[in-house]
């Protein structure tokens, strides 16, 4: 392809706001900071184009880049290295977080290295290719196939088109994660894998890499202060290159969102005179599946997870600063959600070390292609054993993810016993490497062997959606609508075949959220949300999603993570532990239901998600249409607010000064009302009056002392209905 746009070569320098960009350790979770090189920044670039520079580690597709060029299907990075003479004696190791698709690295001419798979981290010894103190010319050749249908490559748009060019993104080429040099002894762990999933001690398994892998000592020690009674653990002689030990704990602390415990684990290489030593980070926690339920370290989990993409409007797949990566997952936890699924990317482990400190979970998954070849299956296969290298050792991954809604499969596994295989193969790969977690094998529906049955359901209509989740709940039905293309709708089944129905496992919502502007999408967030919380029986959900992207108008945030408006509604309330679930089928947005005449009876329950049974009472109040919880609240001086009660603060309120002042104001109470952990209550009722005219009716319930744990709001309006001619009446 030689398409070219009006903006590539950009200047570059207007893009790089700091003399490195991205300066920051890429590794915090297997940390050898104490000698490191950052090789981010001002790269020499050659194209079709002619030469430029180019600002790493952004794809050469993104402004940040200082390119901005599409359809680009091969380029030349070069710059100059030099290792530090402090180094002398060392082994030097080249790394790449990530480069797509296909990258050959030459240092002074001179190929080093391949690598092919654009989401996989790699790395080159390089100790016989460079000189300490001597200036070395450092080139990495790409190719970026513009035809990506056979190619791992997400929700990057492909040329010629693939199934799901709609719900596709510009594509991100070249370099997109950091590039940097390390500092190693002669002899070195090149790779570390830490298990906490005993809870009473981590296991640690290494491989050796160097000048004498078979004849090093190693040596695993946890450096944490609360680790009393953890052992040292020393092995001869390896004579595979391996070495394993277990590090029991006398006093373990486990990790969790509520305690996010990290110990770092000492790996320490010694070979002769040459030491080696890696400082690697994981938690002790266990993940299980117990019929239908989740269990996190014994006690129950419902997931109350958000979709992100990891993508940003002037740097795409790549943060643009480490402020950006990281802000997202501050933003998923103040919405009240307890799990990001990154979706169809490996984000950069300086984003999953984030979520191991701040206790978020993570669904983690690969890119797909998007046509079915065996080539492309063994291609899609081959990114499961680097993810669980690289990823494995973060506690907050409690879900791995593999395909997602057959793409790749040609949309085709219950008609296709060969695409089918494929799905059980990937399943069966990474189940090998790693069963520490769930896996889901095709994210969305028509599952053959899974861990968890989850489902991808978009229904913008309110009783549709209400009555479609109740009998997915109760096993009526097994299938739903699923729009695969503009006129083209298919039922598609929670299973892929008859023979292979996954029964008995864990069900969970994936994908859902409806809604063109803001406002209606804030709307279906406050009602899809209680209807899935309505049913026990589901494990959790996944609501779609964090952040716009290009075209796509999702987010809870736009592509700048600026706040949109919500029509007064905090998110995180319908993301708490404790939801109100209101008996109503709402009309429509700004509109719930008509204007009441009548006094009337609402029946409200609980869904409640914390340790203890919870006992209180709903309120009510009528109050202008259009005003906040948070407008109400901090208008009473009863009111003592600490946070939002959605988000797992809580504020005291006396319920009946609440309203004191306001003439129009009523108090609606209801009769006590309890909830037990898991289990949706007996309907509550409150008796409304009515309004004089359109209102929003604010519902909250307070705890026996008083502390709001859940709100909610319905609004009540006239609106035009159209005719069936299309009028307006």
């Amino acid at each position: 392809m030689t398409l070219v746009t009006d903006r590539h070569h950009l200047d570059a320098s207007a893009f790089d706001r700091s003399p490195i960009p991205r300066p920051e350790y890429p590794r915090p979770d297997r940390d050898r900071s104490d000698r490191w090189l950052s090789l981010n920044g001002e790269w020499d670039f050659r194209s079709i184009d002619g030469d430029a520079t180019i600002i790493v580690p952004f794809a050469w597709e993104t402004e940040a880049s200082g390119i901005a060029r599409t359809w680009l299907e091969r380029a030349t990075y070069t710059r100059s290295l030099t290792v530090p003479e402090e180094w002398a004696g060392d082994r030097v190791v080249l790394s790449f977080g990530a480069v797509w698709h296909e990258a050959a690295v030459l240092i002074d001419g001179v190929l080093v290295g391949t690598h092919t798979g654009g989401y996989t981290s790699f790395e080159f010894d390089v100790t016989d290719h460079v000189a300490v103190g001597h200036s070395a010319e450092l080139t990495v050749e790409v190719s970026a196939p513009a035809d990506k249908r056979e190619i791992v490559h997400g929700k990057q748009r492909s040329i010629p088109r693939d199934d799901y060019d709609g719900v596709s993104f510009t594509p991100s080429s070249g370099i997109w994660q950091s590039v940097w040099l390390e500092a190693r002894g002669r002899t070195y762990a090149s790779s570390v894998t830490l298990r906490g999933d005993s809870l009473t001690g981590i296991d640690v398994s290494v491989s050796v890499a160097g000048d004498r892998p078979d004849e090093a000592t190693v040596s695993a020690r946890i450096l944490d202060d609360g680790a009393a009674g953890g052992d040292t653990v020393n092995v001869g002689r390896a004579s595979d290159g391996s070495f394993s030990a277990r590090l029991d704990l006398d006093e373990p602390r486990l990790w969790s969102p509520e305690d996010p415990h990290l110990y770092r684990v000492e790996i320490t290489t010694e070979d002769g005179a040459s030491t080696d030593a890696v400082v690697v980070t994981t938690g002790l926690r266990r993940i299980e599946v117990r019929g239908e339920q989740l269990f996190l370290n014994d006690e129950r989990l419902y997931v109350r997870g958000v979709l992100d993409q990891g993508y940003w409007p002037t740097s795409g797949l790549t943060a643009p600063d480490d402020d950006a990566l990281l802000r997202d997952l501050e933003l998923a936890r103040g919405f009240g959600f307890n799990l990001v699924r990154k979706h169809l990317k490996f984000e950069e482990p300086r984003w999953l070390h984030a979520a191991d400190e701040m206790g978020m979970l993570v669904w983690a998954e690969p890119a797909c292609p998007s046509r079915f070849t065996p080539a492309a299956a063994r291609a899609f296969e081959e990114q499961i054993a680097p993810m669980v290298e690289r990823d494995g050792n973060h506690p907050s991954i409690v879900i791995w993810g593999l395909y997602n809604e057959e793409w790749g499969l040609d949309w085709d596994i219950p008609g296709s016993p060969e695409r089918a295989a494929a799905a059980v193969a990937a399943y069966d790969t990474l189940a090998a490497i790693d069963h520490t977690r769930p896996i889901v094998e095709n994210s969305g529906w028509s599952h053959v062997k899974t861990d968890l049955v989850d489902w991808h359901y978009y229904e913008p209509d309110p009783a549709t959606w209400a009555q479609s989740v109740a009998d997915l709940a109760t096993g009526v039905r097994h299938d739903f609508p699923v729009k695969l293309g503009p006129d083209f709708v298919v039922d598609k089944s929670l299973y892929g075949t008859r023979q292979n129905t996954p029964m008995g496992v864990p069900i969970l919502n994936s994908e859902f959220g409806e809604g063109f502007t803001s406002l209606e999408r804030a709307w279906h967030v406050r009602w899809q949300t209680q209807e899935l919380r309505r049913h026990d029986r589901f494990a959790g959900y996944v609501y779609t999603e964090l952040a716009d992207v290009e075209h796509e108008s999702a987010g809870l945030v736009d592509v700048d993570r600026r706040a949109k408006d919500a029509g007064g509604l905090d998110p995180a309330d319908s993301n708490a532990d404790t939801v109100l679930i209101v008996d109503l089928i709402p009309r429509c947005a700004g509109a719930d239901m008509p204007v009441p005449t009548q006094p009337f009876e609402l029946g409200i329950r609980l869904s409640h998600h914390g340790r203890q049974t919870i006992t209180g009472r709903v309120h009510a109040t009528w109050v202008e249409a259009g005003r906040s919880f948070a407008s109400f609240m901090s208008g009473s001086p009863s009111v003592a607010s600490t946070g939002s009660a959605g988000s797992g603060a809580s504020a005291s309120i006396n319920v009946s000064s609440a309203v004191e002042g306001d003439a129009e104001a009523s108090l609606f109470s209801s009769a006590p009302l309890s909830a037990r952990p898991f289990e949706v209550s007996s309907p509550g009722t409150l008796t409304v009056r009515p309004p004089r005219e359109a209102a929003r009716l604010l519902v909250w319930f307070t705890d026996v002392d008083g502390t709001v744990r859940a709100r909610t709001f319905i609004d009540a309006a006239e609106v035009e209905q159209p005719n069936r001619r299309g009028a307006r009446t």
